[in-house]
């Protein structure tokens, strides 16, 4: 690998997919793609399901217009890529036999690199029907830097993102589908998981609205310190841009006052006190007791 940048600009493409109109909302993403390069962006995100639209009302309905990865689509948008220099995160549903996945796919000037599939499931739109991801995580090293992916309902388990991020994350990138009441995510979880594992997180949303379902827009880039460095709108199509200076995700150890108030959210963990987070639906959460 290349020597890794100090510091790279990635961009959010807050966007309105139309729903199961794959080939519009392929040509929507070279166009992003295109506002990016003139942007001299480095890294390109799409939300969630970026291609097909998310509220679909069966699995059949998935299956016809999901893809198999690697496959044509990838293809086109990796000659996208090429063109461009850019790195690519899409999300998008895959199938696989009879089988789909809610899925994001990592491409690269030089092809397509690799993709995560969606582990936490919630019950709503396509998620009803999409198998869970495979049993591992997955990070990404590429010219600049490593990438962990993550998909919506993943960074509401902090678990995950301690994982990634102890894996060389630099960036935890989530692409998701927030509806309009899920505003505590943009505006304190994804800030929150920056904060404890002193990454940059980077969760592009979409907007408009399907079969009745408003999206949240609010797409947000969070600092290893956990503020926001800039956040979407409600209901606009936006490319949100910011620089993230990847030395600051890679020194974990934070000095506030030399000898006084210093702290490393790596080195001053306990992992062998956190055995009980291995104990499936084992605690109840009707009252309070020790873990034991």
């Amino acid at each position: 690998m290349n020597q890794q940048k100090k510091s790279i600009w990635v961009a959010g493409a807050q966007i309105k997919p139309e729903f199961l109109r794959k080939d519009r909302n392929l040509n929507q993403c070279r166009e992003w793609i295109e506002k990016a390069m003139r942007e001299r962006v480095d890294l390109l995100i799409f939300p969630e399901c970026m291609l097909n639209g998310y509220m679909m009302d069966t699995l059949e309905e998935a299956l016809e217009t999901a893809e198999t990865i690697p496959g044509p689509i990838t293809e086109q948008l990796a000659s996208f890529s090429r063109e461009t220099g850019i790195y690519l995160v899409v999300g998008m549903l895959e199938k696989e036999l009879d089988l789909c996945f809610n899925t994001a796919i990592l491409i690269g000037p030089k092809g397509y690199i690799g993709k995560y599939r969606k582990t936490h499931i919630p019950f709503m739109g396509v998620d009803r029907f999409v198998q869970p991801g495979g049993k591992n995580f997955r990070t990404f090293k590429v010219q600049w830097g490593t990438i962990g992916l993550a998909i919506c309902y993943d960074i509401c388990f902090p678990e995950m993102s301690r994982i990634l991020a102890l894996m060389g994350a630099d960036i935890i990138v989530n692409p998701t589908n927030w509806p309009l009441d899920a505003e505590i995510l943009p505006q304190s979880v994804v800030p929150t998981r920056a904060y404890e594992n002193h990454v940059y997180v980077v969760a592009v949303n979409r907007i408009g609205e399907e079969k009745g379902t408003t999206f949240l827009g609010k797409t947000t880039i969070a600092s290893p310190s956990g503020k926001i460095v800039i956040q979407g709108g409600r209901t606009s199509e936006e490319l949100l841009i910011a620089e993230l200076k990847l030395e600051k995700a890679r020194d974990k150890h934070i000095v506030i006052q030399p000898g006084k108030y210093e702290f490393n959210f790596f080195k001053d963990r306990n992992p062998e006190l956190y055995t009980p987070l291995n104990r499936r639906n084992k605690y109840r959460t009707n009252k309070t007791k020790d873990l034991k």
